[in-house]
């Protein structure tokens, strides 16, 4: 008898190329140019992230659906985070958090709301948020932009924030590198959070989608075997139920990712507060 190959739940989140391009070689590195399916995932999403707000983009007193969830979304940052964390000063600098977290948002939901297609074994959404390059580069690129602002603000005086104001000199010695290793440390805190919370949420789906099928097809195998149907309706409840958490996740996990952006912001805006 033929043995059915093995369900690999990692298989989802393996790259591959989608149109090869010749590599491009920059000093001694050389730079696959290939689009990928990862690649491809992030101009779709982009894509509809233009489109919405191109077709939102009114002016109505009376907002339609799509105007008054785009409005929704801006609220998120402006209002929610900006406004109570930044204050005043911080207008400036909600379109790219704002960018960061529709971004984000959108990856995370084309990831689960197309996974079934996936499970089915038609390749229709690549998790991108699920690759740790992608969320490192996210994290690495936030959180450098916003320590070189730092600096164009507020010059060589910005090093002070590794300094706790009222700190006996002699502690300084040992306070200042632990503060500098707990600051350096955030971006990959902030891009394991989000990895790690997106590949952990498809693993599991996929496990149960393996479990509705594999089980599914020893129950309608008759005689005794018609016993598995019963776990297989549960994992299939099972889907059903987890689905709706991983999009709870999929929207929180892009609204912390731009908090705490928002944050260490923050102290960019408000510097010399407390120092």
């Amino acid at each position: 008898m033929a043995t059915q190959p093995a369900i690999d739940p990692m298989e989802q989140f393996a790259i591959y190329k989608i149109v090869p391009l010749p590599p491009l070689h920059v000093g001694g590195l050389t730079i696959d140019m290939s689009i990928t399916n990862s690649v491809v995932s992030m101009f779709a999403a982009a894509i509809l992230i233009m489109l919405f707000f191109a077709l939102t983009a009114r002016r109505e007193i009376v907002p339609n659906r799509g105007q008054a969830t785009a409005e929704a979304l801006y609220n998120v940052i402006d209002r929610v985070l900006v406004g109570p964390i930044l204050g005043p000063d911080g207008r400036r600098y909600v379109p790219y958090l704002l960018t960061l977290f529709i971004f984000i948002l959108v990856l995370n939901l084309m990831s689960v709301l197309l996974l079934f297609g996936n499970l089915a074994g038609v390749s229709l959404a690549f998790a991108v948020t699920s690759q740790i390059a992608v969320t490192a580069t996210l994290a690495v690129l936030t959180f450098f932009s916003i320590f070189f602002l730092g600096f164009v603000k507020h010059g060589p005086k910005f090093l002070t924030l590794f300094a706790p104001s009222g700190m006996p000199k002699v502690m300084l010695i040992f306070m200042v590198p632990i503060e500098m290793l707990s600051y350096f440390i955030r971006p990959v805190t902030l891009a394991l959070r989000l990895f790690g919370n997106m590949l952990g949420g498809h693993v599991v789906l996929s496990l149960f989608g393996s479990f509705v099928v594999a089980l599914g097809i020893l129950g309608l195998s008759g005689g005794l075997s018609s016993i598995y149907l019963v776990p297989s309706a549960l994992s299939f409840a099972m889907i059903v139920i987890l689905t709706g958490l991983e999009l709870v996740v999929a929207a929180l996990q892009a609204f912390v990712f731009a908090a705490l952006a928002t944050v260490y912001l923050n102290e960019v805006v408000n510097f010399g507060h407390g120092h």
